[in-house]
Formats: structure tokens, C-alpha cells, sequence
């Protein structure tokens, strides 16, 4: 399983994009199963209509409909996680979409996050392990 932030997203979707042979690879050859949260995906989605217009955004949708993707539910739990992680690395700017990321790692304890963002996922000491696996490597 691996889960999926937001910058991979985008990157996949826009073939411009320095990281978008990369991204791709990286998502299309996984056979563990895609996972993100509703939070990537609206972020995503926004990013994504604004490089590539409204039929860049729908393939995203089409992605999670053809079960491509898989978006994990938040539970209370997860709200819990995530408001702790955001307090935690204030100083870092940690915002919700990434700690949600992280919450759900963390609950399906799985290491391997599939980001762009180096800056947060590198600082933040997850729960479940010692620090996240992060792809693609660069």
C-alpha cells in the first residue's frame, strides 16, 4: 500500500511537470494499492484544474471512481491526529492536508508515502515508524 499526497497528484496529471515521468512511474507501477484523503484530492483537484482545466481534474475523479485510488475515510480519530500534528510542527507550517496524510499512514501503518514535499515529511516523526519512506526518490 502506498499513500498518496498531493504532489504526485499533480504531477501525474501535468506532462510539463519536471517530476511527471517520475510521478507516473511511480503510480502506475504500484501494486499495493493507492491510498490518499478526501483533503489531497480537493487540493489536488484544485492544482490540477488550474494546469490542465476541467477534463485534467475529472481524469482525477475518474482515477477514485475506476478504483485506481482509494480515498480513505477521516475518522474522529484521524481529526484528533491531525489537529495534534499541525500544533505540534507549527513551526514548520505543517497544514491539514499533510497531516492527514500522515494520520492515515500512521492508523493503516504503512511507511511508504509517495510526496514531493520533502520540507514536512522529512521533520515529522511518525507514530508507526521511524521516519517515512519517501517516493519517488530524488
Amino acid at each position: 500500500m502506498l499513500i498518496v499526497d498531493c504532489g504526485p497528484l499533480v504531477a501525474t496529471a501535468d506532462r510539463d511537470d519536471p517530476d511527471h515521468d517520475a510521478c507516473t512511474q511511480l503510480l502506475e507501477s504500484d501494486t499495493g494499492g493507492l491510498v490518499t484523503t478526501a483533503m489531497v484530492i480537493a487540493e489536488a483537484a484544485y492544482l490540477i484544474a488550474r494546469r490542465g482545466g476541467p477534463a485534467a481534474e475529472a481524469a482525477l475523479y475518474r482515477s477514485i471512481i475506476n478504483g485506481e485510488m482509494t480515498v480513505e475515510p477521516l475518522g474522529r480519530s484521524d481529526w484528533v491526529r491531525i489537529a495534534e500534528l499541525v500544533d505540534t510542527y507549527s513551526d514548520l507550517g505543517l497544514g491539514g492536508t499533510d497531516a492527514s496524510v500522515i494520520a492515515v499512514a500512521e492508523r493503516l501503518d504503512v511507511a511508504t508515502v509517495a510526496t514531493l514535499d520533502r520540507r514536512h515529511f522529512t521533520v515529522v516523526r511518525p507514530a508507526n515508524c521511524d521516519a517515512f519512506q519517501l517516493l519517488p526518490q530524488h
